[in-house]
């Protein structure tokens, strides 16, 4: 007799759940709910219930299961579950897809133009959204994804976008994930934390709940189950639904329970060891499709926990009837389902089946079963396209031919990486790798190190890229050709230079001109000398940028002869870099050049690499940050490490420029903490430059200190990043103390370090600070101003806020005082994201316009003198506070309420109590009626009116009540 249970016991609040985001997805309240449970605890049923809602209520659904066995393979359940749109006979309107239909090509075959788009994971998750809205109609749609947690990181990545964009939209996702730690539960967790999903948990059924189970599956009521039945399912299932519904179908065919006139009743032995037991009644039910079921459930199993109907009639040569027979028999035995997602594909209902048929397998006849299946899935896809190559592959490595399932694995690795999916390729290629280590031909495993070193460096795997490197030798001693050594050398330099280790880098490309020196080749002499650039450019030396110019300059030309186009968007990469001292626009063109060439011949992280640097620039140009966010996005959705913790520690620094030091010092803790770990030393020492810099801003030098010697450390004397730690973090502190001395002796160790180790980083001071404080100082002249302002550097928008205020002196001095006027003000526009830079300038300037009777000194140190107090800079607060008693201005004393004032007032002197009561002159009322309102005498009221108006330069009360009133007052 076979149980079946004809209902869901014990999820009437989940099922609530999951019908109330279905009906709020009809009403374009579309959203995500993820169901999280052990194996076995009922998650595929709860959501077969949701299918069957959705579809009762016309919704259109899509369905798609990661892979729960063999290798990964990138998009696989997105491209299941939108292949479906195309076999329901309703057609699919892409008019409103635009350009998104062929970013979409990269999931739905019929879609791809053959012109592969390489666009970021962020464009590929919009096509999809947008493909998904315009499915849904007025219906509403389900996007059912099954075992999340084992879904490749590029699915992840598209999942993740899908989730932040779907609160306004006709979408459900409804997604499966155990509860296991993975990377999906991850994002599920952060999904619930910002409010974006919600995570649907299924505990354990409870003993009653066990109870009622066992009673539908039987067919009786719950108070005739028999008690030793419960009592034994009970404690060995742990309510789990699947083991529940095992172990009694066990019991039944076992006839430890059997069903009488009176009912059911216990006759056997209940005790045994579960995982026999049910192996047992797994194999009592197959053995009940006879042989040949045997026979094709067995080859099944080998193909995966889900295999295809033409495979497996290919590999068992059983034809059509008795193939559905068996298949109709395996279903109604609860061993095999039809893979609904999927048409002619159908799945084991659980991996104890798969399990329970390997051990009627010897390991011979698992290896040839192995083996035909794979000649039967080349022979029907003989390009073995998508998934199919890491399958067989996985096949062929069963089957004992390690170097053809490495080969395999290479090669679907090879198209994971040009598809951006790192994370996917780093796994495909190792395991070919791993393969290929004992074949006695070594050229196949170069070829797959030449792609497997580079990933690593991209996920941040330096440990696992070095390691390899000690194997080099090897490869050489077994005839491998010079060409392909030199490119492993090449590869590992590259891997080095990530890495921040120079040393290491140069060292592998001399052992590269080495091997290549008695035969020369142009083509790979161009990869040597653009990686030896780049590293060039990082090893201290007083003509490093030219050497790294130089380098990248032949690389360039010999890629355009041969047709390189990574050696030539790396070269151009380079060389913007350079250039981009003398000329933003030079630089920019040639950024723009290797983004053309990227995206012309589908090399998604070149052009992520080149986005990535154009947002930079432009950063430094205008202080905007958008550009390197959104190439942040595009390096999170593709997997490079390297990238996302490189902006990261771009954007901490921006945090502490523009006075946001708490959450600078937040995101510089946990960004350290992944970096350390990872060895990405240029990283380190940038963040703990950063670090450095928000603790010098506050004038705290212990905390400067501190991270200053943490970056020494890290190699930090010599490095690009170190005149940035001279010029934003030391010379800054020493004027946050109020030591123009001492700032200037850093900015002369500054400038001798920019002279013997040239740096492509320009907000260090020599281009802006340094000329500002020379010019106060008497030091530096209109010529050696207009030296200064006439690079690319000066007009970077940190730079020019100094040199604005340094032309500002100059004019002052030249008796051009509304000119000078003027200049202050451009600098106050630039400087605005900078409170800490804007209000050290103007301290700076407020003498030398008192001196020279021009601009409004003492509103500026009143600015300065409540900006430095509000941060508790108390050197430069002092300083500003003697500045106004030099000039004769009153000093007012920090009162409670201070920060309510507007800065516009609190510049012009007004104090607390003279804005309590211009706050109430925006009412028009007398005096008394103000001196009742504020508990003040009459005359006070009048005092404080007169004051406000010298103080705010009105005419009389009439236009002082207006200016309350048009500020909120």
């Amino acid at each position: 007799m076979r149980s079946h249970a004809p209902y869901v016991v014990g999820r009437d609040l989940q099922l609530s759940h999951l019908q109330g985001a279905l009906a709020d997805a009809r009403k374009r309240r579309g959203g995500v709910v993820f169901l999280v449970g052990e194996a076995g605890i009922g998650k595929s049923r709860l959501a077969a219930e949701a299918v069957g809602t959705a579809f009762d209520a016309d919704m259109r659904v899509l369905r798609g299961r990661s892979s729960t066995t063999g290798p990964t393979v990138p998009f696989r359940p997105l491209t299941e579950a939108l292949m479906s749109l195309f076999r329901g006979g309703e057609p699919v309107d892409d008019s409103a897809l635009g350009p998104y239909r062929t970013v979409l090509g990269r999931l739905i075959p019929d879609w791809n133009t053959g012109e592969h788009e390489n666009s970021s994971m962020v464009i590929l998750g919009e096509a999809v959204l947008r493909l998904l809205i315009g499915a849904a109609k007025d219906r509403g749609l389900l996007l059912l994804l099954e075992d999340l947690h084992d879904a490749d990181p590029e699915t992840l990545a598209v999942v993740e976008y899908l989730v932040d964009n779907l609160e306004y939209t006709p979408v459900l996702l409804l997604a499966t994930i155990r509860t296991e730690f993975c990377d999906a539960l991850d994002l599920a967790s952060a999904a619930r934390r910002r409010g974006v999903g919600a995570m649907v948990d299924l505990p354990p059924l409870t003993r009653p709940q066990v109870r009622d189970m066992v009673a539908a599956q039987l067919g009786t009521e719950p108070a005739q189950v028999p008690e030793d039945a419960l009592a034994r399912l009970w404690d060995d299932s742990a309510g789990s639904p699947f083991l529940v519904e095992e172990l009694l179908q066990s019991m039944i065919s076992g006839g430890a329970l059997v069903q009488g006139t009176d009912g059911w009743r216990v006759v056997g032995d209940l005790r045994a060891d579960v995982s026999s037991t049910l192996a047992r009644g797994i194999l009592r039910r197959i053995d009940r499709l006879g042989p040949q079921g045997l026979t094709l459930l067995s080859a099944a199993a080998v193909l995966g926990r889900r295999f295809p109907l033409t495979v497996l009639q290919k590999m068992t040569g059983i034809d059509d009837r008795s193939l559905l027979s068996h298949l109709h028999a395996g279903v109604a035995a609860q061993l095999v389902v039809p893979d609904e997602p999927s048409p002619d594909w159908y799945a084991f209902r659980h991996s104890l089946t798969v399990e329970a048929l390997f051990t009627q397998l010897t390991p011979g006849a698992r290896a040839d079963l192995a083996g035909r299946a794979a000649d039967a899935v080349q022979q029907l896809h003989p390009e073995l396209p998508d998934a199919w190559c890491p399958l067989v592959a996985e096949l062929r490595s069963e089957a004992g031919d390690h170097a053809e399932a490495g080969r395999l694995f290479a090669e679907a690795g090879r198209r994971a990486l040009a598809d951006g999916a790192i994370g996917s390729a780093v796994t495909l290629l190792d395991r070919a790798e791993s393969l290929l280590t004992g074949c006695s031909d070594p050229a196949p495993r170069a070829e797959v190190l030449e792609s497997l070193l580079p990933a690593l460096a991209e996920s941040g795997d330096f440990a696992r890229a070095f390691a390899l490197a000690e194997q080099l030798h090897a490869l050489g001693g077994a005839g491998l050709g010079s060409a392909r050594l030199a490119a492993l050398h090449t590869r590992l330099a590259k891997v080095a230079h990530t890495a921040g280790r120079w040393a290491d880098g140069n060292r592998q490309i001399a052992q590269a001109r080495e091997v290549l020196a008695p035969d020369p080749d142009e083509a790979v002499a161009a990869s040597v000398d653009v990686a030896a650039a780049y590293l060039a450019l990082d090893t201290p030396g007083a003509d490093r940028t030219q050497q790294a110019e130089k380098l990248a300059r032949s690389a360039a030309e010999a890629a355009e002869r041969h047709d390189l186009p990574t050696v030539a968007c790396q070269a151009w990469e380079l060389l913007a870099t350079v250039a981009r001292e003398r000329d933003p626009g030079e630089a920019h063109g040639m950024l723009e050049r290797a983004m053309t060439t990227a995206e012309r011949h589908q090399l998604p992280l070149r052009r992520m690499y080149a986005a990535t640097r154009i947002g930079g620039n432009a950063w430094l140009l205008d202080g905007d940050r958008h550009g390197l966010l959104g190439a942040r996005d595009e390096a999170l959705r593709l997997g490079s490490a390297t990238v996302v913790y490189t902006i990261d520690g771009i954007m901490i620094l921006d945090s502490v420029l523009r006075g946001e030091f708490t959450t600078a010092r937040d995101n510089a803790e946990e960004c350290l903490a992944t970096v350390r770990r990872l060895r990405l030393a240029p990283a380190v020492r940038y963040v703990l430059m950063a670090r450095a810099t928000c603790a010098a801003h506050l004038g705290d030098r212990t905390g400067m200190e501190q991270a200053l010697a943490s970056f020494a450390e890290w190699d930090g004397h010599g490095s690009q990043e170190e005149p940035l730690a001279l010029g934003l973090a030391r010379t800054f502190c020493a004027l946050m103390e109020e030591d123009r001395a001492l700032a200037d002796r850093e900015l002369r160790i500054l400038a001798d370090i920019e002279r013997d180790n040239p740096s492509t980083y320009h907000l260090a001071g020599s281009h802006g600070l340094r000329l500002l404080l020379d010019v106060l100082s008497g030091e530096a002249d209109r010529a050696r101003h207009a030296l200064t302002t006439d690079t690319a550097s000066g007009r970077m928008r940190w730079n020019r806020q100094f040199t604005l205020l340094a032309d500002a002196v100059l004019l002052g001095r030249e008796g051009r005082p509304d000119a000078a006027a003027g200049a202050v003000d451009a600098a106050l526009r630039l400087a605005e994201p900078y409170p800490t830079a804007l209000h050290l300038g103007l301290r700076l300037v407020a003498d030398a316009a008192h001196t020279d009777g021009w601009g409004d000194p003492v509103t500026w140190l009143r600015r300065a003198e409540h900006h430095f107090h509000q941060q508790e800079v108390p050197a430069v607060t002092g300083a500003c506070r003697a500045a106004l008693r030099r000039l004769g201005a009153p000093v007012h004393q920090h009162r409670t309420g201070t920060s309510r004032i507007p800065e516009e007032l609190r510049a012009q002197g007004v104090t607390v109590r003279e804005y309590e009561v211009f706050v109430v002159l925006a009412d028009r009322l007398g005096n008394r009626d103000i001196a009742e309102r504020l508990y003040i005498s009459p005359r006070t009221v009048e005092k404080h009116i007169a004051a406000l108006i010298t103080k705010t330069g009105v005419a009389n009360r009439a236009a002082l009540c207006a200016l309350s009133a048009s500020l909120g007052g």
